[in-house]
């Protein structure tokens, strides 16, 4: 059989330069970056939930390598790391806010160390951390006695309550459940949390509860469980969503989430 002496062409036509029209995009009130824990399996799920709810404000996520068991020397060999994590967050256009997602790394290395680190890579960028966070939630509370429960071992817990004691918050009574792993921490159940809540109110007169740790799912329960317990309730991711919105600009009330949401930063 004889070959085929010509092939047939397919004639394309090809429009280039087309007009086009530009708007603010999904972040066109607010772009905010989130430093999330490589053992975290909570705070990106309770965020979507969050953000999605918010129009016009996006959430850019990056994940930094840390180790599953939790003590002072694990919380702390990840400062160097949060300079490249920071950086690779929307690297070449504008963020407004960016939140590093570990609450008792932020108390281990310091919150100001955090933001220095966090500035080597986006220096105009405004800063949160979960304590940032509780402490901004506090005095949006008016509130100076506060409940603390923790999922920490004890070497952590120390660090905690001397931290927050030291920014002049009193803290009359503290809960743990003494875990170092955040894999446990994760499964810990909202009727866990409520039940140690109730135990820890039952021991001294507080103005609030601040439930640490970044793993802990308690934000999608926060509003209900506030009214069970009669006071005010916020846990590191909830407050943290809060403040970094409060930090955007953005004073969106929404009070679904719990009473936190429906005030503005002190």
């Amino acid at each position: 059989m004889s070959q085929p002496t010509s092939r047939a062409i397919i004639e394309t036509n090809l429009i280039e330069h087309l007009p086009y029209e530009l708007d603010g995009g999904i972040a066109r009130r607010a772009a905010i970056g989130l430093v999330v824990l490589a053992t975290d399996y909570t705070i990106e799920h309770e965020w979507r939930r969050l953000f999605a709810g918010v129009d016009g404000v996006a959430l850019y996520q990056s994940r930094i390598h840390n180790e599953d068991r939790i003590t002072p020397e694990t919380l702390r060999a990840m400062e160097p790391r949060i300079v490249e994590c920071t950086r690779v967050i929307t690297p070449d256009t504008p963020i407004d806010v960016v939140a590093y997602g570990c609450t008792s790394a932020s108390m281990a290395i310091g919150e100001e160390q955090v933001f220095a680190r966090i500035h080597e890579a986006k220096p105009e960028v405004r800063c949160t951390t979960p304590i940032t966070a509780a402490f901004a939630a506090f005095d949006a509370f008016r509130a100076r006695r506060i409940g603390v429960l923790t999922p920490y071992p004890a070497d952590v817990n120390k660090i905690v309550a001397e931290y927050i004691a030291a920014r002049g918050y009193q803290v009359p009574v503290f809960g743990s459940f003494n875990t170092d792993r955040d894999t446990i921490v994760a499964r810990i159940t909202p009727q866990s949390i409520e039940a140690a809540v109730r135990e820890i109110i039952s021991h001294a007169d507080v103005d609030a509860i601040f439930v640490s740790c970044t793993s802990v799912r308690l934000m999608l329960a926060c509003a209900e469980l506030e009214k069970n317990l009669g006071i005010p309730l916020t846990s590191s991711n909830h407050a943290m969503g809060w403040h970094a919105l409060r930090l955007a600009g953005i004073d969106d009330r929404l009070g679904h989430f719990g009473s936190l949401y429906e005030l503005p930063l002190a």
